[in-house]
C-alpha cells in the first residue's frame, strides 16, 4: 500500500522571491518610550520602501505615538536599561545613576540629539511619512477604552478605533511584529 502525504505548509517566507508581490507586514507597537517608538517606524518605513503593505496597530503605551497630547513629548528613562551607552566612547551610564531627578530627561535629549543627527525625523513626522507612503495606522479599541480616549484625541490620520480581532482580519496573512 502506497501513501501520500501532503507538503508541509510553508512557515517562513521566501524572500527571495520575488513573486510575492501581495505581502503584507503588521506591526503591533506596544510600547510608549522614545527608545521603543522607533524600532516599529523603522521597520514600517523600510517595509513601505520595499512596497510592502504596511500596517501599525498601536495599543497599550503604543498609544502615547498617536495620541494628540501626548505624541510630541515620549521619553527615554536610562532606569533598568543596562544597554544605555553615553555618546562618549563605550561608556555605560551607571545603574546607580539612572533614577537621579533629571536623568529622564538628559537621556531623553541625548537620544533625540542622536537620532536626528542621523536624519531621522522626530515620532510624529515619520509617521507623517509613513501614512504619505501608503501605511496605515489603526488604534486599539481596548487601550481607547481604558485611557477613556476617542478618535478626536487621536491624530487625524489614524484610521480608526478597531479591536484586536479587526486588526487580525485585516492583516490575514500578514507578517507581524511586536514591539
Amino acid at each position: 500500500m502506497t501513501t501520500t502525504t501532503a507538503p508541509a505548509p510553508v512557515l517562513v517566507p521566501n524572500f527571495d522571491d520575488d513573486t510575492e508581490a501581495d505581502r503584507k507586514l503588521a506591526i503591533i507597537c506596544s510600547k510608549g518610550n522614545l527608545d521603543m517608538a522607533y524600532p516599529g517606524l523603522i521597520m514600517a518605513n523600510a517595509a513601505l520602501g520595499e512596497g510592502v503593505e504596511t500596517m501599525i496597530f498601536f495599543t497599550f503605551w503604543g498609544f502615547d505615538m498617536i495620541i494628540k497630547s501626548r505624541m510630541n513629548d515620549l521619553q527615554f528613562s536610562p532606569a533598568g536599561n543596562a544597554a544605555m551607552h553615553l555618546p562618549i566612547g563605550d561608556m555605560h551610564l551607571p545603574q546607580s545613576l539612572a533614577p537621579m531627578p533629571g536623568m529622564t530627561a538628559v537621556a531623553t535629549k541625548m537620544l533625540k540629539k542622536q537620532i536626528a543627527d542621523l536624519g531621522v525625523p522626530e515620532v510624529p513626522d515619520f509617521l507623517d511619512q509613513i501614512v504619505a507612503a501608503g501605511g496605515h495606522l489603526w488604534a486599539c479599541r481596548m487601550s481607547a477604552d481604558m485611557n477613556k480616549l476617542t478618535e478626536t484625541d487621536l491624530r487625524d490620520d489614524v484610521e480608526g478605533i478597531i479591536s484586536a480581532a479587526d486588526f487580525i482580519d485585516k492583516t490575514a496573512g500578514a507578517q507581524l511584529l511586536f514591539i
